[in-house]
């Protein structure tokens, strides 16, 4: 891939200057670019767009960084991602399984397979736990443990989500907001996961007259056949074919706007030293944290509630095997405290096109960490073989048929919610909001909110919405705040403007 702009092609003044190429930054340029405004992005990275959504691509083969299924109930982004990529989107078959003591179980649950593999003792003890959790239930629920063992019982908590998510977030589950299991989990009821998982069992969970399967859960999606960022490399190309700019490792430095004009001067470092660009608004999908501490002068947030904004970091170690395939899946959950890796991919059950050699599998394992802990800081060979080794342990392959490996390292992967960030994040927003009229914060991190790709491009669309009107028409803070569970219902199903999923509902202003 190619940096999308030169040097001596700069623009110095533009209508909106864009912090971050990920999928809300590019969403807002493209779509401000459609609209005839001008519009300079920079991105710190010197080769992919994309953000966590990127495809990097290492001899041919490509990864996925965290694995991303195109699909959303907003009618409006799924025909978005129509529009910039028609021809390219391949439909794929959906398949994960979580990996506990040995023993794989289908998720959704297919309910004969997890009484088998758990046993009748510890069934009947999930099931007791269930009903007490029902009948029972903790009034004062402030964590992730609290909700959690609310809705499925201390037992089923214990199997299915703690070691997991301990793993992911690097904290006990009982120090974690009860925030995130509402968001990311919300609307998965156990009982309609059995029932549901008996009917796939039994082959019941048809149409009537049509033969098709009732899509409960999510059972198929869409996927770009070269991977997620060839979704982001074509928004870049429309942005800069538009007449725009894309400034490729270009870093964000700082930010200052003129007391008396109200625009906007963004300093960026890049190869050849520092560009400025003066824009009339900013959007910035750069983390709050970051953004706070490079506004000049610095807003009192960016002294008291910014540095205590706290985010997960992420590494995927690739290895190439030599088999046709491993396994069907998209990927693995892996809850066992025996290894430290919290998810396997499966890049081919992704697409095909991922993986070019047909003789070999292509796999890759998800480690969540800490930006400068043991894992971060490990050597790229000393990771490649602690994933040799944890592959084997799992049973999933040979070591001796390992024939390579790459390492991807994405940090701030992932806001963290702990029990005081809501907080933190809420005394960011009035003080930047109320004081920067054209400052717009959109995206996972622009707005520390864990937001599906979906969500983040619809904050996006909003901001543009607000930008084209000349005020804070829509609350882009009410995205994802009623959501579903994730990964159920029909596709582009509900209007961009009716979706309580994915739109919130225009800002009322005081008579």
């Amino acid at each position: 891939m190619s940096v999308a702009t030169k040097s001596e092609n700069r623009p110095t003044s533009v209508d909106v200057a864009i912090i971050g190429a990920g999928p809300a930054g590019l969403t807002a340029a493209y779509q401000l670019t459609q609209q005839g405004y001008r519009v300079t992005v920079i991105e710190k990275d010197s080769v992919y767009v994309g953000g966590i959504s990127r495809t990097v691509e290492h001899e041919g083969f490509r990864f996925d960084i965290g694995g991303h299924r195109f699909f959303s109930k907003s009618r409006e982004v799924v025909d978005l991602w129509n529009e910039i990529l028609p021809d390219d989107f391949i439909e794929r078959p959906r398949m994960s399984r979580i990996y506990y003591e040995g023993k794989f179980y289908s998720y959704p649950l297919r309910a004969f397979e997890a009484l088998w593999n758990l046993g009748v003792v510890r069934s009947t003890l999930c099931m007791v736990s269930y009903a007490k959790a029902k009948l029972l239930p903790n009034k004062q629920v402030r964590s992730f443990e609290d909700w959690t063992i609310n809705q499925f019982g201390q037992k089923l908590y214990s199997i299915f989500f703690k070691t997991y998510t301990e793993k992911v977030w690097g904290m006990p589950c009982d120090e974690m907001s009860a925030d995130w299991a509402a968001q990311r989990i919300k609307g998965l009821s156990l009982g309609g996961a059995v029932i549901d998982g008996f009917k796939r069992s039994l082959g019941l969970n048809k149409r009537p007259n049509d033969g098709m399967a009732t899509k409960t859960l999510l059972e198929t999606f869409r996927y770009p056949r070269l991977g997620p960022g060839m979704m982001w490399d074509a928004a870049r190309d429309k942005v800069v074919a538009g007449g725009n700019h894309v400034l490729m490792a270009h870093s964000f430095k700082q930010l200052t706007q003129d007391q008396v004009s109200g625009r906007w001067r963004l300093t960026a470092n890049g190869p050849d030293g520092d560009v400025v660009i003066d824009a009339a608004h900013v959007i910035s999908s750069a983390p709050m944290r970051e953004l706070a501490a490079r506004i000049h002068p610095l807003p009192a947030c960016a002294l008291n509630a910014a540095p205590k904004l706290k985010y997960r970091d992420f590494l995927t170690v690739a290895l190439k095997i030599r088999s046709e395939d491993l396994f069907p899946d998209n990927w693995i959950y892996i809850h066992d405290s025996k290894v430290q890796v919290g998810r396997v991919q499966n890049f081919r059950s992704w697409s095909p096109e991922m993986v070019p050699d047909p003789e070999l599998a292509c796999v890759g394992l998800e480690y969540f960490c800490f930006e400068g802990d043991g894992l971060w800081a490990s050597s790229d060979d000393e990771l490649v073989a602690l994933a040799t080794k944890e592959m084997a342990i799992l049973g999933l392959c040979d070591p001796k048929d390992v024939v390579g490996g790459a390492v991807v390292r994405q940090e701030k992967a992932y806001p963290v919610y702990d029990d005081d960030y809501a907080a933190h994040v809420e005394t960011m927003r009035s003080e930047l909001e109320a004081r920067y009229a054209t400052l717009h914060m959109v995206g996972r991190n622009g707005m520390h909110r864990y937001n599906n790709q979906d969500h983040a491009m619809m904050t996006a669309m909003l901001t543009v919405r607000n930008i084209v009107a000349g005020e804070r028409v829509y609350d882009i803070w009410g995205v994802n705040e009623d959501a579903e569970y994730h990964e159920s219902g029909t596709e582009g199903e509900q209007a961009a403007l009716a979706s309580v999923r994915d739109v919130p509902s225009r800002v009322t202003k005081a008579a």
